[in-house]
């Protein structure tokens, strides 16, 4: 078979026509240090704050301190393998994660990557983790209420959609289940809820998902876990990646919640980076910029303006406390940026009132305003009776005689703290509370012995829902309160029929 020339010729005139030069021009700099994981990398003079960079192995990294004559760069992945003198090329992309609703359902980690073993996310979008907080012109004041269907917070210190309510205390006492709880509550509420765990035993997240699952939540939930087997990066990035999830439904109107579980290991992580990135070191050797990482997340939960779509982003970031030390600088820094401030207490807790809400250090400074008007009506004095009930608990214990109105206080106290206690993963819609409250605030539970309170609740509402659905209904429906005379006789008759025990 022969060549003829001709062919070559109009082969080789053929590749030259379509022939089109492109020239890349990409930065690339040499790894000089690497430990710990963090990178020194030299010569990428143009490289932007927070950008992605990847290194010769494929794994990426982020630049943090732009400095005169070399980049410290944050390892997001394994680094064992990177060698002093490898590549690091920059990629002209501002860290970012995948955002839509095809997250939802699924677990995964602090690059939106899943973790759950059900296969890649079929997501087309993304977003930068690093955006800017709506301004104050885009942004409404906080009037729906968002019901936790926990007793204690939606009666004494409610919660709305758009705030950032911080929910504090010790190790062990309940913080989880208070946000696991307030999430299980928002079941048909058309709410996407994101739990962001930080720092946390894989086996504790593994639970908090099976019982999501179990109770159909996980349809309305995005998990975001950075363990504590991962590297400090990760726990630093992991509330950002989960607020910039909910920022996309935001934006398109829908209402979002947010649990960061919990900042105070987040802000460790963040110390530990800006240590090894040689940062000067502030009070306890936590870096001066500790506010500004935890305030930059934190305003970026709002309820949008009717403009806006009026969506909303309600935020419940987690602080834990040393020995109840509420003054100590993280926790006063989260409590200087939130809309107020659930207590939890470790007395509280190992006494049996659990959830273990400390109700005078607990405070909402959004309100009443965050509550239905048949709420607010019920709830009016439950504050005032409790705090009076703690100061005459301790007066009562010298035992000296007491007169009949100081008895009645310390006995509605003991039943106002009886109601308030809750059973795990059980929230109670808002409208079985309001009748509850109803009945203690109006004197209706005074005959009933304190043992027999947590019984006679059950059994009321359980009845409530067999023989007075209207009633409940017209709660619901216009958030006002029925007729006094229909509730007490709604209560008598379930009284007549309940056992007291002798």
């Amino acid at each position: 078979m022969s060549i003829k020339a001709e062919e070559i010729s109009a082969l080789i005139k053929k590749q030259i026509e379509n022939y089109q030069s492109e020239m890349k021009v990409s930065d690339v700099g040499t790894v000089i240090q690497i430990g710990d994981g963090i990178a020194r990398a030299h010569g990428l003079d143009n490289v932007m704050a927070g950008e992605l960079v990847e290194f010769s192995t494929g794994v990426m990294g982020m630049a943090q301190n732009l400095e005169e004559n070399n980049v410290g760069i944050v390892i997001l992945g394994p680094y064992k393998d990177i060698r002093e003198g490898d590549e690091v090329r920059r990629t002209g992309r501002i860290m970012e994660v995948p955002v839509g609703p095809e997250l939802v359902g699924r677990v995964v980690n602090s690059l939106g990557q899943p973790v759950d073993g059900l296969g890649p996310i079929p997501t087309t979008k993304t977003r930068p983790i690093e955006g800017a907080a709506p301004g104050v012109m885009d942004r409404k004041s906080v009037h729906e209420p968002l019901q936790t269907g926990i007793k204690a917070i939606d009666a004494l210190v409610p919660i709305g959609r758009g705030q950032r309510e911080l929910i504090i205390g010790d190790r062990q006492t309940g913080k989880t289940s208070v946000a696991i709880d307030s999430i299980l509550n928002q079941k048909d509420q058309d709410m996407i809820c994101i739990y962001v765990a930080i720092g946390q035993k894989e086996s504790t997240v593994r639970n908090a998902v099976e019982t999501l699952r179990k109770h159909g939540a996980l349809d309305y939930t995005i998990v975001v876990t950075a363990s504590a087997s991962q590297p400090a990066p990760m726990l630093f990035l992991a509330p950002y990646c989960g607020i910039t999830m909910g920022e996309e439904f935001m934006h398109n109107g829908k209402h979002v919640l947010v649990v960061y579980d919990d900042l105070s290991k987040q802000a460790s992580a963040y110390r530990e980076l800006s240590l090894l990135l040689r940062r000067p070191p502030g009070r306890e050797a936590f870096p001066g910029d500790v506010f500004y990482l935890h305030s930059r997340l934190l305003e970026r939960a709002a309820k949008l303006s009717d403009a806006k779509g009026g969506g909303s982003i309600t935020a419940l970031p987690f602080v834990e406390t040393q020995a109840g030390d509420i003054s100590a600088y993280i926790p006063t820094n989260v409590i200087s940026i939130t809309d107020g401030q659930i207590f939890l207490q470790s007395d509280l807790f190992f006494s049996g009132v659990r959830p273990a809400i400390n109700a005078g250090l607990s405070v909402s400074r959004v309100g009443g305003s965050a509550q239905i008007k048949a709420m607010k009506k019920v709830s009016g004095t439950l504050r005032l009776d409790l705090a009076a009930f703690r100061e005459l608990e301790a007066f009562s214990q010298f035992g000296s005689d007491l007169d009949k109105a100081t008895q009645a206080k310390l006995n509605r106290g003991a039943r106002t703290v009886e109601v308030l206690k809750q059973d795990l993963n059980k929230p109670l819609t808002v409208e079985k509370q309001v009748m509850i409250f109803y009945a203690l605030t109006r004197g209706h539970l005074d005959d009933i012995p304190v043992a027999d309170i947590r019984r006679f609740e059950g059994e009321f509402l359980s009845w409530l829902d067999h023989n007075q659905k209207e009633l409940l209904d017209q709660i619901r429906t216009t958030k006002g309160l029925p007729e006094d005379s229909a509730m007490a006789a709604a209560i008598d008759g379930f009284k007549k029929t309940f056992a007291k025990s002798e």
